[in-house]
């Protein structure tokens, strides 16, 4: 029987409990305008702030560089609050990981081949940093990139609106863009992601979010015990530089087929070609809903031991499923552990990696008078 969020949120409040992470007493009641602290500096002295806000018993931090989610707390089915996205606890550890943990992704999301596409005629060449190709919007990325941030509280909940402006050129793609990204924690405790943007040329636009979840708690250990589900009846196969084929290839009778939950860990390890050339999943679901006006709910990812549930919700048509198969225990988290392969797993979702390049799929053109928009929704429990 699924605990009510009520009653876990009331049972935390009369425990007294605190941040597993940070020691910090947090109150489980709402509306509160988030509040900034400094995080640190970069190399050229600029400021980078981290915000902490909490509403409906969810607790998240967010740094101003990258819009980088550092934290999000979350109760077990007791009431007890553990932060379960991976991250670091310094600005240098960000500035120097090339893991993207918790970082607004842009302009592009995912891989573009060898780094190129042709639009309107014209071929633009981009910073490449993945191989031959260009990934997560080039060497200096959004992720890169300190955010201007107003903080809210109204009636649609407490969060942050962040800032940016892509100029012309910038890891070669064309146009300017201003860009909008709204983090709102409702009174339920949902997470909610608004993306928006606009360009004085044609463009491509991808955004994503890359936090790594570990709904045991960072630093617990790996997720292979997770149960996901993904309303997905097919996927991307990619080549060896993780570029997909364009064919739109059927997960029944694959491991790829989490149309009823199983645990990640159950086929994870077997030698279809497609998971040995990954070493593990990170791959493009093609969600069965499409591309909607309202975002609609295509994953439920469960961690049975603390009963934590996180259900999303999104416009987009695809989804990307990353295992964490190349955490290889160098980095360290906020705990104090080291992080191995599959110790966290990302939910990005998205239009198709290297859509520019592949008629077939969903278009990601912006054009002039235009607004690109994206919504996603986290909603948890525990039970």
């Amino acid at each position: 029987m699924e605990t009510s969020r009520r009653t876990v949120l009331a049972t935390a409040a009369a425990a007294g409990l605190t941040a597993a992470v940070t020691g910090t007493s947090y109150a489980t009641s709402a509306g509160r305008k988030p509040t900034k602290e400094l995080f640190g500096k970069l190399a050229d002295g600029t400021k980078v702030y981290r915000w902490s806000l909490a509403n409906g018993g969810t607790r998240m931090k967010v740094l101003s560089y990258g819009g980088i989610v550092q934290s999000l707390e979350l109760p077990d089915r007791h009431g007890r609050y553990t932060n379960v996205s991976l991250g670091y606890d310094t600005i240098e550890a960000y500035t120097a990981g090339t893991t993207f943990f918790g970082a607004l992704i842009g302009r592009y999301g995912n891989r573009i081949a060898k780094g190129r596409f042709t639009l309107d005629g014209k071929t633009h060449q981009l910073s490449v940093n993945d191989g031959e190709n260009s990934l997560h919007g080039g060497a200096k990325g959004f992720n890169t990139r300190v955010w201007d941030v107003d903080p809210f509280a109204d009636s649609s909940g407490v969060g942050l609106r962040l800032h940016y402006t892509s100029v012309d050129g910038e890891m070669g793609y064309p146009g300017t863009l201003r860009v909008t990204v709204t983090y709102t924690l409702t009174s339920r405790g949902d997470w909610r992601i608004d993306y928006a943007a606009t360009t004085d040329k044609a463009t491509v636009v991808n955004l994503t979010n890359h936090t790594y979840y570990n709904l045991a708690g960072e630093g617990s250990g790996d997720i292979l015990g997770h149960e996901l589900a993904l309303a997905a009846a097919r996927f991307t196969p990619t080549d060896a530089g993780l570029i997909p084929t364009g064919e739109l290839a059927k997960v029944a009778g694959t491991p790829f087929d989490f149309r009823r939950a199983k645990t990640v860990g159950k086929d994870i390890r077997t030698s279809h070609e497609q998971l040995v050339t990954a070493k593990g999943f990170d791959h493009n679901w093609v969600l069965d809903k499409g591309i909607t006006k309202r975002p609609e709910p295509f994953a439920t990812l469960r961690d049975p031991e603390s009963g934590r549930t996180m259900k999303i919700a999104t416009t987009e048509p695809g989804v990307q499923f990353y295992s964490g198969n190349f955490l290889d225990g160098t980095l360290t988290g906020p705990s104090g552990h080291t992080y191995r392969q599959s110790d966290g797993l990302c939910l990005e979702t998205q239009h198709f990696p290297d859509s520019p390049n592949q008629p077939k799929f969903p278009s990601t053109v912006l054009r002039p008078g235009e607004t690109y928009r994206s919504s996603t929704v986290h909603t948890f429990s525990a039970r």
